[in-house]
């Protein structure tokens, strides 16, 4: 379903710069899409556009189909749909406290006083932001400020929350953590729009791609398809992703082999993992591209365990009943990791996760979740790319446990099963404080299909 579209969109500044030229696009609802380009390409003169801040000199921009209608009942009402946040996070605040500053949105949309303190506070919360409601925003750190402007945004909860250039001017924990924000707002049906001329953001994180280019759209479509179009790439100024990179040259090598492209480093690593042939007897009607089970196989052929529960795809059929197939292997192992869900946070029970049951790597995603681990002096060992991180130690035979909240617990574990999925590698996974909880899995005993929790 389209909840954006814009139609021959141009626009020239008054010195007569054209910012625009012929942009036509469409955004579906609830996905995650990157405007990618380099400076001066156009971005954020479209996002202004985006959300009526300023008026297309030819074209039109459609919200849910309707065009765009440039009176103030109009724009009040496009506005509050369509949040922007800007690059430059100082633009966006002037008010006395943050707490007034998160509230300026809904004041002019004339909420009610309850509602109104309802929308900020809830904002302030999902942005960790609670204790320095008081606070003047200029004295507050760069990704603070930044928070802030997206509180400001979402306490108007808008369907489309557009951000151009969200990780400048941040460290990398800062960043990690606008991106836990935006991630936790997907997934709750937020449509979330970035600007960026950050490929590998770009890459592992959107679910389309526009390529820009000198107040052009050259190019659109999957990360994973864009980004290895290089001539493309190119034009644009811009150079393929580091991880395709490496990609490339290890298959090159001869190293890689199985994967079309690869986002992320478990994927990349998994990369590694080259095909296992082997021969077997055929069952009666067995076909190629069937999947069959091996049941149990040790020594030599279960490299990563002393035991192994294996699956293979049936590659080719011999005339004599024998069998080529490719083996899926789903490693048994004692690690796993283990999802806490923070919104109903207890120490002691946290203490007695990490004690009894094991774990040896800890990780938080989310500012409420560093900030209660922080208070309570649980140490650590990772605060951004928690998820990938998480996988590699599990993938080792160790015991991980992601502290989170919100969205993020099933952000989370759908990350977690897509890698299972892709790769074949079976990781005992549960969660807890969640309504649903899942003990740590026993060592499989026996072969097994899909997803284990």
């Amino acid at each position: 379903m389209t909840i954006l579209e814009t139609r021959g969109l141009t626009y020239s500044y008054p010195d007569g710069n054209v910012a625009l030229r012929d942009i036509n696009i469409k955004i579906d609802k609830g996905k995650k899409i990157a405007f990618v380009g380099q400076n001066g390409s156009g971005k954020s003169t479209l996002f202004m556009l985006l959300n009526g801040t300023m008026k297309p000199g030819k074209g039109e921009v459609l919200f849910h189909d309707v065009p765009f209608k440039y009176n103030s009942k109009s724009l009040r009402e496009i506005r509050k749909s369509v949040g922007i946040v800007f690059q430059n996070s100082d633009d966006q605040l002037f008010a006395p406290t943050v707490y007034q500053d998160v509230a300026f949105g809904p004041a002019n949309l004339d909420y009610p006083k309850e509602k109104l303190e309802t929308c900020v506070n809830r904002a302030l919360e999902q942005v960790g932001l609670t204790n320095f409601k008081d606070r003047p925003p200029h004295h507050l750190s760069g990704g603070q400020k930044k928070r802030v402007a997206i509180a400001g945004v979402m306490a108007m909860e808008p369907e489309v929350i557009i951000l151009d250039e969200p990780l400048s001017n941040l460290d990398p924990v800062g960043a990690d953590e606008i991106m836990d924000l935006l991630n936790e707002f997907n997934h709750y049906g937020s449509t979330i729009i970035i600007s960026t001329h950050d490929v590998d953001l770009a890459y592992r994180w959107s679910d389309y791609v526009y390529l820009m280019s000198d107040s052009e759209l050259i190019g659109e479509g999957a990360p994973e398809v864009l980004f290895r179009q290089t001539e493309l790439l190119k034009l644009a100024g811009l150079r393929p992703p580091s991880s395709l990179e490496v990609y490339h040259e290890l298959e090159r090598r001869g190293l890689a082999k199985g994967y079309l492209s690869p986002k992320t480093l478990p994927e990349l690593v998994n990369a590694l993992r080259p095909p296992e042939l082997m021969w077997v007897d055929a069952p009666h009607g067995v076909k190629e591209g069937d999947t069959l089970n091996l049941g149990i196989l040790y020594g030599e052929y279960s490299p990563n365990s002393p035991y192994e529960a294996i699956n293979a795809r049936v590659l080719h059929i011999h005339p004599g009943g024998k069998a080529i197939v490719e083996l899926k292997r789903r490693s048994i192992k004692a690690g796993g990791i283990l999802l806490y869900d923070t919104d109903s946070y207890s120490y002691p029970e946290v203490l007695n996760i990490i004690e009894e049951g094991d774990v040896t790597f800890v990780g938080a995603m989310g500012k409420k979740s560093k900030i209660l681990a922080e208070e309570d002096g649980i140490f650590l060992d990772v605060t951004s790319g928690v998820i990938d991180r998480s996988i590699l130690t599990a993938l080792c035979g160790k015991r991980c446990l992601i502290l989170t909240g919100g969205g993020m617990v099933e952000h989370a574990f759908k990350r977690i099963r897509e890698y299972v999925e892709l790769s074949g590698i079976e990781l005992n996974v549960g969660t807890f404080n969640t309504g649903e909880e899942f003990p740590w899995l026993e060592v499989l005993e026996e072969s097994a299909e899909g997803f284990r929790v």
